[in-house]
């Protein structure tokens, strides 16, 4: 039961806050939860219950809520410069972070600019691709390319190279229509098929749409390695180097969304390094200022840069926002790089991943599990569940019972996936999955 402080807050919340990706009604018969405050990988509610927050909230806390290191920049920063605009004026930190993304892309992508969210991001790579074959006179390149699953953000432009009906559904009037193309999802690879089988396949789909709208297509979006929203959906590093090629033989712009992906999350800090490949736009948000504020960023290369280098102020990008690159926000990812390169994040995490794999076998080799898969500090695996009423309320009823084992999960329909801080030690890897298995037990039945 709840304190009669707790219950306060969540009837207060209920009444005033429109909470996001929620059927509000749910929350008649779904817990709220009232935090108090994180520490760590936890998070804590006002009756001194916590939570393991396996999923990052939302995929953006990588190393741990309050963390002192990212904690001492900001107030540090906090006595030098909270705000100043972008436009016309620059500062420190967001030359900093600039110029550190950049060396980490080699200086392939040279080029940063800054926006608030995941979904902005992606706007803006959809803008500057059409723009700069515009300014290059090609105007009929005005088409984009998605895959089978994909999801890029809810935003208008965004929501346009979105494959998920409940999304887009309601919206779909309001749409520009994108071409969707096959998913290199290992999970549909056929008797005798590898991953990288089913990466090839899905590319030469590409290919043939290429071959007939690339006149007309100004670029390809894709999430590199994990189509995350798609319930983790995994595909091999070959799909984003044939893509790369494809996009080079007939002209199209590569867009790699590593919103979720990038950070360090696939097991390299940017996904496309796995693939020896880099994009003409990378999307970062999320991890990028280590869950503490909203930040975004489109990376590329000194060809799109130039072609909107002119005089003619109608040739420049016009895009803005207040906040644009704000001080604060940038100091905050500065000190999650300087984090990254300090603790050897990276292999540090391979170990970790490996402990989580191991601990997490049983569930593996669970009869109502399928497709159990990992790709560097995601795993996720599949419920199998016959009972269509059943699967429709699988997520909710997990993520309820997770809570009542200090977890926070969150599955995506029927895909049960954990996505952690890089903080976790032994203790609380092997608590993970321990916890993990005892919920799915409790909700599907051993």
């Amino acid at each position: 039961m709840n304190s009669p402080r707790q219950s306060d807050w969540i009837a207060r919340s209920l009444k005033s806050v429109w909470h996001p990706c929620t059927q509000m009604q749910h929350h008649e018969t779904v817990p709220l939860v009232p935090v108090s405050h994180g520490r760590g990988a936890w998070l804590y509610d006002h009756d001194g219950r916590r939570y393991l927050d396996a999923i990052s909230s939302w995929w953006v806390n990588l190393f741990g809520h309050a963390n002192p290191r990212i904690n001492a920049a900001l107030k540090d920063q906090l006595d030098k410069l909270e705000h100043a605009m972008l436009a016309g004026f620059t500062h420190e930190p967001v030359i900093a972070l600039s110029e550190q993304l950049a060396a980490r892309t080699g200086h392939v992508l040279g080029h940063c600019f800054y926006a608030s969210d995941g979904a902005s991001a992606v706007e803006i790579a959809l803008k500057m691709s059409f723009h700069a074959w515009r300014n290059a006179g090609q105007t009929g390149k005005q088409e984009f390319v998605c895959l089978k699953g994909s999801y890029h953000g809810e935003t208008i432009g965004a929501l346009a190279v979105t494959d998920v009906p409940l999304f887009r559904d309601a919206y779909g009037p309001l749409l520009r229509q994108a071409h969707v193309v096959a998913t290199p999802d290992a999970r549909t690879a056929q008797d005798g098929e590898s991953a990288a089988d089913v990466a090839r396949h899905a590319a030469q789909e590409l290919e043939t749409l290429l071959q007939q709208r690339a006149g007309h297509i100004a670029a390809v979006i894709v999430e590199p390695l994990v189509q995350c929203a798609a319930g983790m959906a995994m595909h091999d590093p070959a799909y984003l180097t044939e893509v790369r090629a494809l996009c080079d033989r007939y002209q199209v712009h590569l867009i790699a969304d590593e919103i979720a992906v990038g950070c360090g999350r696939t097991g390299t800090f940017f996904a496309c390094e796995q693939a020896n490949i880099w994009p003409d736009f990378l999307c970062l948000s999320k991890g990028i200022s280590g869950g503490y504020l909203p930040l975004s960023l489109v990376m590329t290369r000194d060809a799109i840069y130039d072609a909107f280098y002119h005089a003619d102020v109608a040739r420049g990008f016009l895009h803005s926002h207040s906040y644009t690159g704000n001080p604060l926000a940038c100091r905050a990812a500065l000190a999650t790089l300087a984090i990254f390169d300090e603790d050897d994040v990276i292999n540090r995490n391979r170990a970790r991943a490996a402990r989580l794999t191991q601990a997490l076998a049983p569930l593996a080799a669970h009869p109502r599990t399928s497709h159990f898969r990992r790709r560097g500090m995601i795993l996720a695996f599949d419920a199998v569940i016959d009972d269509a009423a059943e699967a429709a309320t699988f997520s909710r009823r997990f993520f309820t019972a997770a809570l009542e084992h200090e977890l926070l999960l969150r599955p995506i329909g029927r895909t049960v996936y954990l996505m952690p801080p890089y903080v976790l030690d032994d203790e609380e890897i092997d608590g993970l999955a321990a916890r993990t298995q005892a919920v799915f037990e409790q909700v599907i039945g051993k």
